[in-house]
């Protein structure tokens, strides 16, 4: 027999061990959320807060059943999430088209950055009153301003993001003669995504806030009108209950952001923490 030492291989992880992987995974984060609404629904229970200031979790849940049953939530919430998609689709494709033309073009540079980093310093409560002006309190103002929210985030990241790109690679390409669209879309774009992606990330929180801004100025549908009806006749429970939609809303397209960036990014292996 031989004195060494046999290394025997690992076992192989079963199928059964990754999937509770993924599942614990998918879990462990809302474990604080959980203990949040535990220790909200134990100091409303003794009466450490009072129930005109924080409902207890029971009264906003029976409040959400209520406005379910009679087709107020579902109705806002469809209007809410149309709003968002359209305005953030506006302001993405507007934003990577400033963004690239900014990052590859020094002309492109001086004609659109400095309007845009103007533009990003003024908060929605100056420039709601102008989109009103111009366009009304229709649906226009409300999609336009939630664009106008998504487009500088993207367009900074998108900026940043191509800047960043290793110069080697434009040499190369300028060697072998590619085309002005091919560096862009091919190299650069490509390059830049995951600034680009961390951008949408960003990007779709302010789209949220930019929707409770135009939804609480005469409006007639959206969380945002069940909102301002629950302030106006003193509806704590359906105040909170609008808070934790947007919240919730607010996960939910971070997390498919974050499916979208394991999909795309699938080449990229970054430090996840330890």
């Amino acid at each position: 027999m031989s004195s060494a030492t046999s290394v025997r291989p690992p076992a192989p992880t079963s199928a059964s061990s990754k999937a509770s992987s993924k599942v614990s995974g998918a879990l462990l984060p809302w474990l604080s959320p959980v203990a949040i609404v535990g220790i909200w629904a134990l100091a409303s229970n003794q009466g450490w807060i009072s129930e005109r200031t924080l409902p207890a979790p029971g009264a906003v849940l029976a409040a959400a059943r209520d406005l379910t049953a009679d087709g107020t939530l579902p109705e806002a919430l469809g209007t809410s999430l149309s709003r968002v998609l359209l305005g953030t689709v506006l302001g993405v494709a507007f934003g990577l088209a400033l963004g690239l033309l900014s990052g590859y073009s020094r002309l492109g540079e001086l004609t659109v950055d400095r309007p845009l980093q103007m533009l990003r310093a003024i908060p929605f409560n100056a420039l709601l009153p102008l989109f009103i002006i111009a366009f009304g309190v229709g649906e226009p103002m409300k999609v336009l301003l939630i664009a106008e929210g998504v487009l500088i985030p993207v367009y900074l990241n998108t900026y940043a993001g191509i800047r960043n790109v290793d110069v080697k690679y434009i040499e190369l390409a300028t060697v072998y003669k590619f085309s002005r669209r091919l560096v862009a879309v091919k190299i650069l774009l490509l390059g830049a995504l995951p600034s680009i992606l961390t951008g949408l990330r960003f990007s779709l929180a302010i789209a949220w806030i930019a929707l409770v801004t135009s939804e609480t100025v005469n409006t007639t549908s959206g969380i945002g009108f069940v909102l301002v009806n629950a302030q106006r006749f003193v509806r704590p429970d359906q105040v909170v209950l609008c808070i934790i939609v947007y919240a919730l809303l607010g996960v939910l397209t971070d997390w498919l952001v974050r499916l979208l960036e394991k999909r795309l990014l699938r080449w990229r292996s970054g430090f996840t923490g330890r």
